[in-house]
């Protein structure tokens, strides 16, 4: 028999079912029938939930943003730990702990990451239609992605007591691109060890856009 959960418990089971497909054979293969199968439920309960297709693959990014910001939230973080660290040398210790911190997670989640990539194609994919909530995707990713980022280099540069030379959303953005590139490469070549030195590249580079104060 079907266990009777919340209706919100119940979008939540049927959202990581479809992200599960996803991550195993692409955005594509999401349907109403896969996801009922995954989820061991029958077609109408996922009509049920969501209206549309779409509207479970916008439901589906919500999700990995959510995540996506919760994981840069908890890796960031971790520069509380390090009080001690002053000047712009200690600046850029912090950023590599931080910065540090993010690859763990990204390294264990090849799939989700690419994943992540594939559906913010499709939203973007989507954005001229009008009102459509799966266009919204992309923004709201990186809306939330570059908040993260601001409140994180904020952090360190009051941790380190110093003052960015340039305006730290700038600073923000380019430190995200970079990091999209650095993980779409590493989804190609799987070279970690590649990884370290650019980030630490990254980190360097982010600190000489500071001084003290």
């Amino acid at each position: 028999m079907l266990t009777r959960l919340p209706a919100d418990e119940r979008r939540r089971q049927l959202v990581e079912s479809a992200l599960s497909i996803a991550e195993r054979t692409g955005v594509a293969s999401v349907t109403v029938r896969a996801v009922a199968e995954e989820a061991g439920v029958s077609l109408g309960v996922v009509h049920y939930c969501f209206e549309s297709k779409d509207e479970l693959l916008a439901a589906m990014g919500e999700a990995l943003i959510l995540q996506l910001s919760e994981s840069m939230h908890e890796a960031f973080g971790r520069v509380r730990h390090a009080p001690e660290l002053k000047g712009v040398s200690g600046l850029r210790e912090l950023l590599h702990i931080g910065l540090s911190g993010i690859w763990p997670v990204i390294e264990q989640t090849p799939d989700r990451q690419l994943l992540t990539y594939e559906i913010t194609a499709q939203s973007l994919r989507s954005r001229g239609t009008e009102g459509d909530r799966a266009a919204r995707v992309s923004h709201e990713q990186y809306r939330l992605m570059d908040a993260e980022a601001i409140e994180f280099l904020d952090t360190c540069a009051e941790m380190a007591e110093v003052t960015w030379t340039v305006p730290v959303v700038e600073l923000a953005r380019t430190a995200l691109a970079f990091i999209d590139g650095v993980v779409l490469r590493w989804l190609v070549d799987r070279n970690s060890e590649a990884v370290v030195v650019m980030f630490d590249d990254l980190a360097q580079a982010i600190a000489d856009k500071a001084v003290t104060v």
